[in-house]
């Protein structure tokens, strides 16, 4: 099987923690995470759902909880990308994938598909195996 080398899985790792502090970023303030939610109700409509519902205060927490966690997740991989964090970020994407097909199931929100897909991609490029002694 073909593998990476440590210093391509590196880069990796790196561009899936740039990937994930911009599309994260709109969900770590109450004021960000309002407009991305209209947009992206705005996006779930083109896409043949329903406009996603409003959310209050305590929904709004979780979010911004989750935006901040991945924030500092995602700061901490772009200054020292290491073959350790790309597998736990691996698991980490397939529990997101999961529960947001989980989430896509219960309320055929077709926006999801454009965070899911992501999702599975970069978990599977590293999980992908790493060339030893590089």
């Amino acid at each position: 099987m073909p593998s990476f080398s440590t210093p391509r899985f590196l880069r990796v790792v790196w561009f899936s923690a740039l990937y994930d502090l911009i599309v994260t970023a709109p969900f770590a303030t109450p004021w960000t995470f309002d407009l991305n939610r209209a947009q992206l109700s705005a996006i779930n409509v083109a896409l043949g759902g329903q406009p996603l519902p409003a959310f209050d205060a305590f929904q709004t927490l979780f979010a911004l909880l989750m935006g901040s966690v991945v924030l500092v997740w995602a700061v901490l991989r772009l200054r020292g990308p290491t073959v350790q964090f790309g597998r736990y970020d691996a698991a980490g994407r397939v529990l997101f994938g999961l529960w947001m097909g989980w989430a896509l199931m219960q309320s055929v929100a077709p926006v999801l598909l454009l965070f899911i897909v992501p999702e599975i991609c970069w978990a599977a490029a590293q999980a992908w195996p790493v060339r030893r002694g590089e």
